[in-house]
């Protein structure tokens, strides 16, 4: 293959390689340097951004409630009262939400 960059260029690049290989420790600290800055920008501006008024809108939408059928009301308050068991579970769940059975 034909060298194509005139005699001058690669000489010059093969010298410029040869000084910066001495430095290549502190170009390497710099570099690093720089990436380690550039995130610490980026977190310092995303942890201190405000949320714009059509975001919160949006998150502040009303809750839906849950809507329990009348019907399976009625079911449990008969059952209830067909079994003393179920009457003294409910009972005890009234009394103790967070006791474990």
């Amino acid at each position: 293959m034909k060298n194509i960059l005139p005699t001058n260029v690669a000489d010059g690049t093969l010298s410029l390689v040869k000084k910066l290989s001495r430095y290549k420790f502190i170009i390497f600290a710099l570099l690093v340097v720089g990436v380690y800055s550039y995130i610490i920008l980026t977190i310092s501006t995303l942890s201190t951004a405000q949320p714009s008024a059509e975001q919160i809108s949006e998150q502040s939408s009303p809750i839906k409630s849950a809507k329990i059928d009348p019907k399976i009301v009625l079911r449990l308050q008969q059952l209830q009262d067909n079994s003393v068991s179920v009457q003294a579970l409910f009972n005890e769940a009234r009394d103790n939400p967070f006791q474990e059975n």
